[in-house]
């Protein structure tokens, strides 16, 4: 099978000597420079003109990975090519510099196939990787609960199905047994069925825990209890502010997808407000299918929540390409019916703006722009939530109270 270990350990330099005959052109693949330097590639299509370039997005993936971006390269074309994704021309660049930085890995920011990848290791002899296959490998390291590394395996497993010919050199068929007449069962064929039931298993495993959570949200509703999970692109802050809302200590840090596993603390707001809040995994766009499949057991509880926080980085100047990405996401799991508060976090980087709220039409807190970090803006949060909980005869005062307020009457 193909390498499952961090980034670092692949594209080392093979022992063994290339062969020539056709299954075999891993094996011949020869890594050119060091594992943890890596060159970027990025190209523009016409039919994505417009559309955010998403390089700087893979360099900040790159990193949070453990590599070195030596280099970013950029292009233009009308379409990939079939064969090696790029143009001759722009394959001639990244051959010449991969020899003048020493990289040893190419990460693109595209899918790519099993076929190009072979075709590009290759002509390039190196490692070469997708946008895909790096986010998986950032989950494979982050992972640390149980159930967080059995959705990763499973998503890696699913990948690796249509990549199996990457890792074998030893394609050729079985002879049968005495008695049995022409070959058996190829090599391939048995790792597909070998792989086939670790991911039954998986999938039974992660179905446990699905019906675990279930269970328990089941049991917070009927104890009354307000089901909080905040969500955003990541690297927004949500861990911070999970942090500073109920005292715990999440792992926080200035990288994509820091937060891998789901964190649920009580909230207290009072006597009569019961919030139980979830940190839940960042999304991005283009955020691989299988990722999405595999962590479908953790992202139901977002779907079954009362009340979405969605987090935003406001100091980010694609905040409304990220906001628009989660919402994408949001509505392919069936969380888009599930009510939100947008938080606009760190206000301590956009200093055009300052902390405060927004109501929408049914006097009902929609926006808050605060600082995560600072602690600035968090008793807006506190009072939307304190809201939330009150008997829904308590709230209609309020807004009439409002409603009044504003007619001048008494």
């Amino acid at each position: 099978m193909t390498d499952s270990g961090p980034l670092l350990g692949r594209g080392r330099r093979s022992h063994t000597e290339p062969r020539p005959e056709a299954g075999h052109l891993e094996a011949a693949t020869q890594a050119l420079g060091r594992p943890d330097h890596a060159l970027l590639v990025h190209l523009e299509f016409d039919a994505e003109r417009g559309r955010a370039n998403t390089l700087q997005e893979l360099s900040l993936l790159a990193s949070s990975a453990g590599l070195q971006v030596v280099e970013c390269l950029q292009g233009k074309r009308p379409k990939p090519d079939p064969a090696t994704f790029l143009g001759r021309g722009k394959l001639q660049e990244v051959q010449a510099r991969i020899l003048h930085t020493q990289a040893g890995l190419v990460i693109f920011n595209h899918e790519l196939s099993p076929a190009q990848e072979r075709n590009l290791e290759r002509a390039l002899s190196c490692r070469v990787i997708d946008r895909t296959s790096l986010i998986l490998d950032i989950f494979a390291q982050r992972a640390r609960s149980h159930e967080g590394q059995l959705q990763v395996e499973l998503a890696q497993l699913e990948r690796l199905a249509t990549r199996l010919v990457r890792g074998w050199s030893h394609l050729e068929r079985q002879k049968g047994g005495i008695g049995l007449r022409g070959p058996g069962e190829t090599q391939l064929e048995t790792d597909r069925r070998l792989l086939g039931k670790r991911v039954k298993a998986l999938k039974a495993r992660l179905e446990k825990v699905r019906r675990s959570h279930q269970t328990q949200r089941l049991a917070r509703a009927r104890a009354g209890v307000l089901r909080v999970s905040l969500v955003g692109y990541t690297n927004a802050g949500k861990s911070t502010l999970f942090n500073r809302l109920t005292h715990a200590h999440a792992y926080t840090a200035n990288q994509l997808f820091a937060t891998l596993d789901t964190t649920t603390r009580r909230l207290f707001l009072g006597p009569n407000a019961q919030v139980v809040l979830s940190d839940t995994v960042g999304f991005i766009r283009h955020l691989p299918h299988t990722l999405v499949d595999a962590f479908r057991a953790t992202l139901e509880e977002t779907r079954d929540a009362d009340l979405l926080l969605h987090v935003v980085d406001g100091a980010d100047p694609e905040r409304d390409a990220q906001l628009e990405a989660v919402d994408g996401v949001l509505a392919e799991i069936g969380a888009h019916q599930v009510p939100q508060l947008v938080v606009f976090n760190k206000m301590d980087c956009w200093p055009d703006r300052q902390t405060g709220l927004e109501r929408n039409a049914y006097g009902t807190i929609s926006r808050v722009w605060i600082s995560a970090m600072t602690g600035a803006g968090l008793e807006f949060i506190r009072q939307a939530l304190v809201e939330l909980c009150q008997p829904p005869h308590s709230n209609d005062t309020h807004a009439d109270m409002r409603a009044n307020d504003s007619d001048g009457t008494e």
